[in-house]
């Protein structure tokens, strides 16, 4: 299970570290407030598509189990990047009076394509009139799966008296990569089945629940020491925290084989990445004599994601028995697929 639930984290994290490791750093070459700007607007796509994979897969029925009966439902979520938060526009971002100047108009955000923007900083150093240029990083449209950014879906559910059912999510500290990265997550929900408040309608396969869930997942991840080049980096490590929350009014219409189920509700969620150690850059002087100066670099306070607004869900479950298959859809800020298979008992 453990082994499941990184393999699908690290296809986000992992992926998100290495373009940091490819040279993203480079962008601190900016001044502090233009290297936080391009930053922001280079992993939102990324952040919040995470969020609101996180907050989906949570059900795929509205009705509870017995007391003590239970389910492990093993999957995978995936949030859908809308094309408009492939690329970000520069001087947008940028504003008037920065440092920083391109050829280009746009450059790929995390969920974009591939390609690389070059960019160039004027600034000055001790008096100096000094450039340095860098590349924004393209982004890993291409390498996720179904062109989503992809959250686990690995999940206890237990039931409850009094017609309640707990749900778990769950990874302990665990050691991920290289170069000393780890995560941990935790999730939270719980399920409170209503049907009998609408009289009659518990005799028939319908059933209503009432749904809230919070998960929260901490990422660390080294940067590999770089003791030359246009920046020389030590002792770097990025930190990546996520929380999500949702609640959802849900139903499920329950036969023999086929479940057909759905909700509405409300998604909301934030994350925050921050990057630590000591960063060196070097910029050109123009000047034969003393071609290049050294500085050491600003790096950006943590930078803020959030995500929030109405969701409504469709889905299907196919019983076999003890094994269940289901696939749902999320209509929300990024559309979400969620499918997997759960083995429950009563």
């Amino acid at each position: 299970m453990k082994k499941c639930i990184l393999i699908f984290i690290g296809v986000f994290t992992l992926t998100f570290n290495v373009k940091a490791q490819e040279g993203f750093e480079a962008i601190l070459l900016a001044d502090a407030a233009d290297s936080k700007k391009l930053m922001q607007a280079y992993f939102a796509p990324g952040m919040e598509g995470f969020i609101n994979a996180m907050n989906n897969g949570w059900y795929h029925t509205a009705k509870v189990h017995k007391p003590f009966g239970f389910d492990l439902a093993i999957g995978l979520s995936g949030a859908m990047i809308p094309t408009e938060k492939e690329l970000f526009n520069i001087s947008a971002v940028l504003g008037n009076n920065s440092s920083v100047t391109s050829t280009s108009t746009t450059a790929s955000t995390f969920a974009g394509p591939s390609n690389t923007t070059t960019m160039t900083v004027k600034t000055t150093i001790d008096g100096n009139n000094v450039s340095a240029n860098f590349d924004s990083p393209g982004g890993v449209l291409e390498d996720l799966p179904a062109k989503a950014i992809p959250a686990p879906i690995v999940q206890l559910s237990i039931g409850l008296p009094w017609k309640l059912e707990g749900m778990l999510r769950f990874v302990p500290k665990t050691n991920i990569g290289e170069d000393d990265g780890s995560v941990k997550m935790l999730g939270l929900g719980i399920k409170k089945e209503i049907t009998d408040w609408f009289g009659p309608m518990e005799k028939t396969p319908l059933h209503v629940s009432l749904l809230a869930a919070y998960t929260t997942m901490d990422v660390n991840y080294g940067i590999a020491d770089q003791p030359t080049g246009e920046i020389q980096v030590k002792n770097a490590l990025t930190e990546f925290n996520l929380k999500a929350f949702t609640v959802q009014a849900i139903a499920s219409l329950n036969f023999p084989i086929i479940n057909l189920y759905g909700g509405i509700g409300y998604n909301s969620g934030s994350a925050s990445y921050a990057m630590s150690g000591t960063f060196v850059g070097e910029y050109q002087t123009g000047n034969p004599l003393q071609p290049t100066i050294t500085k050491s670099l600003s790096v950006p306070s943590n930078l803020d994601f959030d995500s929030s607004g109405f969701t409504t869900t469709l889905g299907a479950r196919l019983s076999l028995g003890f094994f269940k298959i289901f696939g749902s859809y999320a209509i929300q800020e990024y559309n979400t697929f969620s499918a997997g298979v759960a083995f429950s008992i009563r």
